[in-house]
């Protein structure tokens, strides 16, 4: 079995993900991870699944999820000022000989953004574009096996996407949920994909566009 833990796996992404690789990948475990494990309930007879309580600010309950993964995926955007999530991560990652981990992360924090967009999202996002490249450079610079995933305006469409990497503009302003999901999805079936790259996900549809579209 491949272990696959999943952090703040209550969120909307994330059970995008629980959902497919429940149906499509049989030799997956997952390990959700979770404040409230009740939010996951449907779950918890799944002989598949073990659901545990954490917090990612606390490096104990980090490090005890961590033990006996073979990957690890961050499902929501670390915006403390000290990436004390990400820190956790990757140090429970090294103490458990944990090399793959997938970061959620925003479109932006390379200056990749351009056009009237740009000036709105960093007018929405604010300090949130500074703090998520600080995570992002703790996870680049770890030492492990990271795909960190660029995510833009979130929508519910379907699977619709196009890759862009880092160095290279960032396309159109929204994207689906399903469509990162379908890219997580792929790394867990195959941890070769987009390692040691950092990643945005966007429909190419909204390539003109000057806000987010849903």
């Amino acid at each position: 079995m491949k272990n696959v833990l999943i952090l703040a796996a209550n969120g909307q992404i994330a059970r995008i993900v629980e959902q497919r690789v429940l149906k499509e990948q049989p030799d997956v475990h997952l390990t959700l991870f979770l404040r409230n494990k009740e939010r996951l309930s449907s779950l918890a007879d799944n002989d598949y699944v073990t659901l545990v309580e954490g917090d990612m600010n606390n490096a104990a309950d980090v490090n005890q999820a961590m033990k006996g993964q073979n990957m690890a995926i961050i499902g929501v955007v670390d915006h403390t000022n000290d990436s004390r999530m990400t820190h956790n991560i990757v140090e429970a990652a090294k103490a458990n000989g944990v090399n793959r981990i997938i970061q959620t992360n925003i479109g932006g924090i390379y200056d990749e953004v351009s056009g009237e967009f740009a000036e709105w999202n960093k007018q929405m996002v604010g300090d949130g574009i500074r703090t998520s490249r600080l995570s992002a450079d703790v996870l680049e610079n770890s030492g492990l096996d990271y795909t960190i995933l660029r995510l833009p305006w979130l929508n519910n469409r379907d699977i619709h996407y196009v890759i862009t990497h880092k160095g290279q503009p960032f396309v159109g302003t929204s994207g689906s949920r399903a469509s990162v999901a379908d890219v997580i999805v792929k790394i867990i079936a195959d941890p070769s994909f987009a390692k040691n790259d950092s990643i945005a996900i966007s429909d190419p549809d909204t390539k003109d566009a000057t806000r987010p579209v849903y």
